[in-house]
């Protein structure tokens, strides 16, 4: 069974935390294969205000977070949820900091690796016409899973874009089921070197058996 793999979304209130951003909404999708075994999503508060431009894309209002648990005892409880799994995120430079920033301001450490599916994507799909998740997962015919920019629906679609990327790398170069390791590996990789990386690692997954 494919060791499971929790995909992360952040809403907030800015593009960094280095300029005082701070999360409003987090969601973890539990995968193990293409099948998701359990999610986690709230609102958080953090008392720091949500320009209008934010809400307006988000729908996350104000009054929503200031009546939602504190960040503290979010940020604690997705800590529990994900354990010691390996996590990825769409544009995981982004959801990274956020991960790690909010965890600090609980006295958490984020010690876990981050793959990220827009790099992967576009090594296993560099002819789609956009990397963003919501044009690339149309472009797959993949289900449409609520709303854009809430955390729940973005972690659910690139959940299923990761899985997608996943069987496709299956039976594109005859591998056994990718896991975060090679996926970390995939990313670091020239777009153009990675045929070669997956035949030999083929190649020497068939001798191994």
């Amino acid at each position: 069974m494919p060791s499971p793999i929790a995909v992360i979304d952040f809403e907030t209130t800015g593009m960094t935390p280095a300029q005082g951003a701070r999360a409003t909404e987090v969601a973890i999708v539990l995968i193990e294969g293409e099948r998701v075994v359990d999610r986690f999503q709230s609102l958080m508060q953090t008392g720091v205000w949500i320009p209008p431009f934010i809400t307006e894309l988000t729908g996350i209002t104000n009054a929503m977070v200031a009546a939602a648990p504190p960040a503290v005892e979010v940020m604690r409880a997705a800590a529990r949820f994900v354990g010691d799994t390996p996590m990825v995120a769409h544009n995981a430079a982004f959801d990274s900091k956020f991960w790690q920033s909010e965890l600090r301001q609980a006295g958490l450490d984020a010690p876990q690796p981050f793959a990220c599916t827009v790099l992967l994507s576009r090594r296993v799909f560099p002819d789609a016409p956009s990397h963003k998740l919501g044009n690339l997962t149309a472009h797959l015919g993949l289900p449409h899973t609520g709303r854009a920019h809430r955390a729940l629906a973005d972690a659910e679609m690139a959940a299923a874009l990761l899985a997608r990327m996943q069987r496709e790398l299956c039976q594109r170069f005859d591998l056994p089921w990718p896991d975060h390791a090679l996926l970390m590996q995939l990313q670091r990789c020239a777009r153009q070197s990675m045929g070669k990386l997956l035949d030999r690692l083929a190649l020497n997954a068939s001798g191994a058996l």
